[in-house]
This record gives structure tokens, sequence and C-alpha cells, in this order.
């Protein structure tokens, strides 16, 4: 213990060895070595940092092995490249694993997209799922699976491709990302949904819209930022708005306000926005319209009207499922219906959140689409609304899975996102993502070429929509509707099979909890 008291510290050493050898060197100098002074210009900024993470106190790594501490945090900041791209097997990352991603970049770059020498996957590990497939294929004649949106109440049904670009504000989005999305859509004719930052320019590039409001009510506030009706009204009927979706919460974080710090709050996105540019904007928790499943019921049929009949629907994030029932019961009960309801998984990620509403908050999409279908089918509704899915859905499994549970339409945000470039760099919430597209710094967002990035967005649709197409006919699938969670399995241990029937559904087709009011949670 005597020995190790006085043994010198490592800081004392470092400072010691910096100190004699700029001496050294500084002496050397002195006496004609023009040489030294080189050595010199190194070794004194050297010593001038290691004297001043001696003396700072807020980190302990640095003060007490001045210099050398610094690499920790070198590491640390390249840890996720060096993961990536050293590291990292084809079946590892997250979210996205790295033959996940490939199968996105190849069909936007509409490049060979087949595999060699089998799967990589562990069929025998629990979690594994598949598909059973038929001895006789069906024949799709349509080459792009559409759906029709808007029931007897709707007066302007909108046929809706069944993959659409997911919500994704210009402001979280840059503005070359927004406007590649939306060309893209125009060239393939799908939708794009705007996000609740409002309808900019640069949405408006010939591509459908899916317009989405919030709870700031972004593009349809007054100046308290209440909803205004004629606000709303002059972006509702413009001829590329072909749906209104509300929003209630995101799987990203569901039950989260957000903030609009004023230093990204430009006048251009002001103006789109209908707020005070240069201010700090906020997005409440909850919505100021309405405070109750009948309020909510009732708000839409004001949009729908306001919006001449155009198909109107609310997005959600499953939570106490009693809030579900209680709004599909003002639904039975006001006989006002809407046109859709997309369902957003818990595992949503392209808004930025704190950890515990990302990791721990809302239901899983899988298990939120049983429930919700069950519940619309319980009260006769399910025929009447379309269920859009929303969570990590980047290939045609993803989607034929979501459709087995009860959707008929797919949103994607990430995917479209890695259509466009993105590498997964996990640092959309910093302003420095290095492709572009989720920053408004203009050094990084004027490298992304809308119009060769709008041409992949149309690959990546194109293709996605062939390979579903081609995995319902291998399955015997002639129609979405005709998509049957029976013949999707689950490996639920290394013992036990399960179809997702028998997983999410009894054999009646209801999910596996009661369906009264006040008996959910």
């Amino acid at each position: 213990m005597r020995k190790e008291l006085l043994r010198p510290s490592a800081r004392t050493l470092i400072l010691l060895v910096l100190s004699t050898v700029s001496a050294l060197l500084l002496a050397r100098a002195l006496l004609g070595h023009p040489g030294a002074y080189g050595w010199l210009v190194l070794f004194v900024p050297l010593l001038v940092i290691a004297g001043y993470d001696a003396l700072q106190k807020r980190h302990t790594v640095t003060r007490n092995y001045p210099l050398l501490g610094h690499l920790r945090y070198l590491l640390e900041s390249i840890r996720p490249e060096l993961r990536q791209y050293f590291f990292e097997s084809d079946l590892d990352g997250k979210p996205f694993n790295r033959r996940q991603r490939s199968v996105v970049y190849q069909r936007a770059k509409n490049q060979r997209q087949t595999v060699a020498f089998g799967m990589q996957a562990n069929p025998s590990a629990p979690g594994y799922e598949w598909a059973a497939h038929s001895l006789y294929p069906a024949v799709i004649s349509e080459k792009d699976l559409r759906v029709r949106i808007g029931n007897a109440q709707c007066l302007q049904p909108y046929s809706a491709s069944i993959y659409n670009i997911g919500a994704m504000s210009f402001g979280a989005l840059s503005k070359t990302a927004i406007a590649a999305l939306n060309e893209g859509a125009r060239l393939g004719g799908f939708a794009h949904n705007t996000g609740e930052g409002g309808i900019s320019d640069h949405h408006l590039k010939g591509g459908d819209l899916i317009w989405q409001i919030g709870t700031g009510y972004f593009g349809c506030r007054d100046a308290t930022g209440r909803f205004n009706a004629l606000a709303f009204r002059r972006n509702a009927l413009r001829p590329q708005v072909k749906m209104i979706e509300l929003k209630l919460s995101q799987g990203a974080k569901p039950g989260h306000g957000g903030i609009l710090p004023a230093a990204k709050n430009t006048p251009e996105i002001a103006a789109i926005r209908l707020v005070e540019a240069g201010s700090t904007v906020h997005s409440p928790a909850r919505h100021t319209e309405f405070d109750s499943a009948e309020g909510l019921v009732e708000f839409l049929q004001l949009l729908r009207e306001l919006s001449d009949g155009k198909p109107v629907g609310f997005k959600l994030c499953i939570g106490a499922r009693q809030e579900f029932v209680d709004i599909c019961e003002a639904i039975s009960a006001s006989g006002l219906i809407p046109d859709f309801i997309v369902v957003d998984g818990g595992e949503g990620g392209t808004g930025a959140a704190p950890l515990e509403f990302t990791d721990h908050l809302g239901m899983p999409l899988y298990e939120a689409l049983a429930f919700v279908h069950q519940t619309l089918t319980h009260y006769g509704l399910a025929q009447h609304i379309t269920v859009i899915a929303a969570g990590k859905i980047i290939t045609g499994f993803d989607m034929l899975k979501a459709m087995a549970l009860g959707a008929s339409v797919c949103y994607s945000a990430r995917g479209m996102m890695m259509a466009l470039g993105c590498i997964q760099a996990l640092v959309c919430d910093s302003g420095r993502c290095p492709v572009g597209v989720a920053t408004q710094n203009p050094a990084l967002y004027k490298g992304l070429d809308p119009a060769d990035k709008a041409v992949r967005i149309y690959h990546f649709h194109r293709n996605s929509i062939a390979a579903t197409r081609e995995l319902m006919e291998a399955c015997g699938f002639r129609r979405v509707a005709d998509v049957d969670a029976a013949r999707f399995y689950r490996r639920t241990s290394e013992q036990e099979v399960k179809n997702f029937s028998e997983i999410y559904f009894n054999k009646n087709g209801e999910t596996r909890k009661p369906l009264f009011k006040n008996t959910l949670n």
C-alpha cells in the first residue's frame, strides 16, 4: 500500500515527460539546431493541452490521464462507424441490420436483388418467421397493388398504393430530401405523408399528399396556436392533398410533445407552420380541440366537411387499450365513421425522443394491429375503416405480415430515408446527417440531388411492390384481403412453432383478450 502511494500518478508522468521533451527541444533550438523548432511546434501545444486537462475539473478521465484521455472520446465517437464497417455481420445492426439495409439500397438503385447460397438466419432460433407457400401459385394481373380508402360518408375516396411514404416533416428532413420524396411519389403514383410540420413548396412536386395535422396544428392554426378552420380549408382543398390524417400519437414518442428550437425556426419554416420566425415553438402532448373520444369523432367530421369530403382518419400508437375501445364506441354511437386509422408500432423511430419513450412506451406493431382489427370487427367497423400500418416495414414480407393482422396499406419512413441514401448513422437529431437527409445545414443537404434521389424512391417503391406481388402469388393470395394470418409462422421456442392466428387471435378471429367496456387496461 505504501509503495502504491509513493508511485507517481499517470498525470504526473505524462506532464513530466512532455515538459522534459519540450525543455530539451528548446535547449537544442537555442544551441543552433534549427530542426528542433519543428518538433517544438508539435510538443508545446501537446504540453499546453495536457496542462489544461490536468487543471480542468469536468472530465475525470482527461484530468487523470492528460492528453491520452482524449483517445477514449475519439474512439467512442467513431465506435458506430467502426462497428458498422468492420465488425458488423449481415444480421447484426439495429434498428436495421446490414441485410435489410442492403435490400433497400439495391432496390432503390434498381440493382440485382437476389442473394446466393441460402439463408443466413437460423431457422431453429426462437423468433424466426416464415410464410406457407402454395403448390398452386396465384397469378395477379395488376402490377400496382392498390386499395380504395373512403367509406360511404366520404365524397372523394382515394385509390392508394399499398406502400407509401410515412410521416416525416420538413424541418426534421431537409428541403432536398422532401422534394426528392415527393417527386418520387409522383413518378411512382403513390402517396407522400407530409408529417405534422405543414405543407411546403418542396411537397408540391406533383406527388399525392396525405396531410398530417398534429397537436401544434401547423399550417392550420391561429396566432394563439388553436385550430383555424379557414387556414385548414386553404390547405385541405389543394388538389395534391388526397387525405387528411390527424395525429394523436406516434410510435417514437407516444404521449410526448415536441419542441422546434428557435435556431431551426427559419422564416421559411415559420411561414409554412404559421408561427413567428425565430421563436421556440411547442407541440403539446395532447390536442386542445377535444378531450374525449366523442370530441375526437366530432372533430374528424369537421375536418371531413371542411375538406369537401376527402378521406379523414387518425394516427395513434396504442397505449391504454380501453381508450381505443372508447373511440370505437363513440364512432358506433354517433354514426360518424372515419375513413382510415393509422396504427404506429412502438418500434417506430423517425422522431427523436427520450430513451424511455423510444424503448419502453407504446404497443409493438403486430400486437397493436391484431388488437385494432378485432376491436373494429367487434363493433362492425372493420368493413368501413381502412387500417394503415407503420413501423419498420421495408420488405414485401413485412407488408404481408402487417396485412395478415388486419392492415390493408403500409407506410415506410426509415425505408424511404435509406432509399434516399441514409446510412443509419444514428445522428438524425444532431443536425449533422452526413448524407443531407435529416439536417437543415446547407453544406450537407445541398449534397443531396433531388432529381437523382427521386428516381431511387421510385425504384424502391416499384421493386418493393413487385417483390410483394411475387410473394403473394407464391402463397396463393390473389388480393390483399386474402392474406391469412394462419399462413404465417413464428418459432416461439426451440421446440414449438405457432402461426400468427394462434399467437394473435383465437380460432374465431378475435384476440385473446375480452372486449367488454372497463375490462381492458
